[in-house]
């Protein structure tokens, strides 16, 4: 991804021992890219979500690259809880906008397609099928101004 210099940030485990994310920032851009791996599940996508709020503290990230070409797996019993636990606490922290590159995996892609539908009415977001294009519309983002209030 061209002028998007990443800095590692760490991994995280799935419950068996294995990489479950893939963390890395883009100080200039404000960009925390996340990049998923293997079968998600609800407990896995909360587990995640949370680790981005403490890191946010520290790594200030304005645009959040999604990225779950590499992930499968039905993560939708955790819907509710991002869109009013964990959305408005990351949005207050400073995030403002979301590029989300879909799983070939039909399971998740409809876990995705949910998430998209109760996110997009809070902050700008946008689904991709590949990285480069996700980076190329979040170099178009910028840093827009604050959304439209969230549900408390």
């Amino acid at each position: 991804m061209d002028s998007l210099h990443l800095q590692p940030l760490g991994t995280l485990p799935d419950a068996n021992g294995a990489v479950l994310v893939e963390l890395q920032y883009a100080a200039p851009q404000k960009v925390l890219y996340v990049r998923w791996f293997g079968n998600l599940t609800s407990r896995e996508v909360t587990l995640v979500a949370q680790e981005a709020l403490k890191l946010q503290r520290q790594y200030p990230f304005a645009l959040l690259l999604n990225d779950k070409i590499n992930a499968t797996g039905d993560w939708v019993e955790a819907m509710d809880w991002l869109e009013y636990e964990w959305l408005p606490r990351v949005t207050e922290g400073g995030l403002r906008g979301i590029a989300y590159v879909f799983s070939p995996d039909m399971h998740n892609q409809l876990a995705s397609m949910e998430f998209f539908e109760r996110v997009r009415q809070y902050i700008p977001i946008q689904m991709f099928h590949d990285v480069p294009a996700a980076w190329q519309w979040l170099r178009r983002q910028g840093l827009p101004p604050r959304a439209a209030a969230l549900p408390q």
